[in-house]
């Protein structure tokens, strides 16, 4: 990751796209104007909890409560790595 993500930032999917459950392919999918992102079960995640009111501290500490198992430090690591991801992508923005 080139540089860190500040634990205080909010982020939220850019405007017009949607994220959603898709039956078909059993998984969630990030739908934008010119087509579909078919999405792992780790982003589907993340991004159902970017409600634009949850910042990046608040979303790590409630899939640690969701997925216990999970080692603390390598979840929070994986969520700041796909965020940067994301947010390069143009998927999500903060702000």
């Amino acid at each position: 990751m080139s540089e860190a993500i500040d634990r205080s930032t909010v982020y939220r999917l850019r405007p017009g796209w949607r994220l959603q459950w898709e039956e078909a392919q059993q998984c969630h999918v990030l739908l934008y104007p010119e087509g579909m992102v078919q999405l792992n079960e780790s982003a589907g995640a993340i991004l159902t909890l970017l409600d634009g009111k949850r910042d990046v501290a608040a979303l790590i500490a409630e899939l640690e409560r969701r997925y216990p198992q999970a080692p603390v430090q390598e979840l929070a690591q994986d969520v700041e790595e796909f965020l940067h991801d994301a947010s390069n992508q143009g998927w999500i923005h903060h702000g």
